[in-house]
């Protein structure tokens, strides 16, 4: 089993472990947290378990390419989840998507946890670009992926299925360059 974790100012970062089942159920149902969701809320905690299976199997691969870190105070007490999936090795590219609990929003823990896992990209699997993407209308990601250093690139047109309907989404990324500028 690989063990990895890393550490910021305020927070701790590691794979996500089965003990984590049941904080990321809860992180899942909340209404504020559900409000841009496009993956769908897990019916019930047996379905939450299947996607934490899935996570925990895909860090036993040989070559890793979905890293879901829960994000955690130093001293325990689950904040969220953020996550690093690559692309295609030719493109030595990935994508970040984050989960927050509600409780710690406008803390600047998803902006620490997000440049915590580019400083990962770019330094220990040496991507050349990391990516994200946010509904036009989701203001508080909007700022988090900015602080976190990301650059605006685009927008695709009714991109997200949302229990609201159809929504743009905002591109964002950053490249090995600008982040070691």
């Amino acid at each position: 089993m690989v063990v990895l974790k890393f550490f910021t100012e305020r927070l701790k970062l590691r794979l996500v472990e089965m003990a984590d089942l049941e904080a990321i159920h809860v992180l899942h149902h909340l209404a504020e947290t559900d409000q841009y969701n496009t993956l769908g809320i897990p019916k019930d905690l047996e379905e939450t378990n299947i996607i934490v299976d899935g996570w925990i199997n895909d860090h036993q691969k040989k070559t890793i390419k979905n890293y879901t870190f829960a994000v955690e105070f130093e001293k325990g007490g689950f904040v969220g989840l953020v996550s690093l999936k690559l692309s295609s090795s030719k493109f030595n590219s990935a994508e970040i998507w984050y989960k927050i609990n509600v409780d710690f929003w406008n803390q600047g823990y998803a902006t620490e946890a997000i440049r915590a896992i580019i400083r990962f990209g770019f330094d220990r699997l040496k991507l050349h670009r990391i990516e994200a993407g946010c509904a036009v209308e989701n203001l508080a990601s909007i700022r988090v992926l900015e602080k976190a250093g990301m650059t605006q690139e685009g927008r695709k047109r009714q991109i997200l299925p949302l229990v609201t309907g159809w929504m743009d989404s905002f591109e964002y990324a950053i490249l090995d360059e600008e982040w070691k500028a």
